[in-house]
């Protein structure tokens, strides 16, 4: 079973309709929308701020999101997919956008919708990464535009990752 505690008294919310691995972790001021996925060996830790993940989100393997205490809470949009063993730290992800694998987003950084930060990107603090791009490196950098068939991505992804979390039921 999923390792769910309160801190300091906050409980998580995390609708029924979600996914939650056995072995996944999600603690403190934490609120999932509805249809979301934490895969196995995630971390959501609202210990020393608030985490708000919109629907349709999935958090996969091995990836962190966290905040800072007092300064940088994180917000994760509807339709976002967070790859493998990446991390997000007191951002703000808007809607259908895709954080690469092993990518990290740092404190007070902004990314708009329709974003792919590509795999091992490094997002410094308050970086704003404009809509329909995308953003690779380290520091990561606007790249191109994303494509037709890259946004169609961003928009089915998160629908796949409702279909694989009903195979664990």
């Amino acid at each position: 079973m999923a390792l769910i505690l309160p801190v300091k008294g906050v409980h998580p919310v995390i609708p029924e309709n979600c996914f939650v691995a056995e072995n996944a972790t999600i603690v403190g001021d934490v609120r999932l929308g509805e249809n979301c996925s934490v895969w196995f060996n995630a971390v959501i830790r609202g210990d020393v701020n608030l985490i708000r993940i919109g629907h349709h989100s999935n958090v996969q393997d091995g990836a962190v999101i966290h905040c800072t205490y007092k300064t940088a809470s994180t917000t994760v949009g509807n339709y976002v997919s967070i790859g493998h063993n990446a991390l997000v730290h007191g951002c703000v992800i808007e809607d259908h956008v895709l954080i690469g694998m092993g990518a990290i987003v740092m404190d007070h950084a902004l990314v708009r919708e329709y974003v792919i930060i590509a795999a091992g990107a490094i997002v410094l603090e308050n970086t704003v990464c404009e809509s329909g791009f995308i953003y690779a490196g380290i520091p990561a950098r606007k790249i191109k535009p994303i494509s037709d068939k890259q946004k169609a991505m961003l928009n089915t992804l998160p629908h796949n990752y409702v279909m694989y979390s009903s195979w664990f039921d």
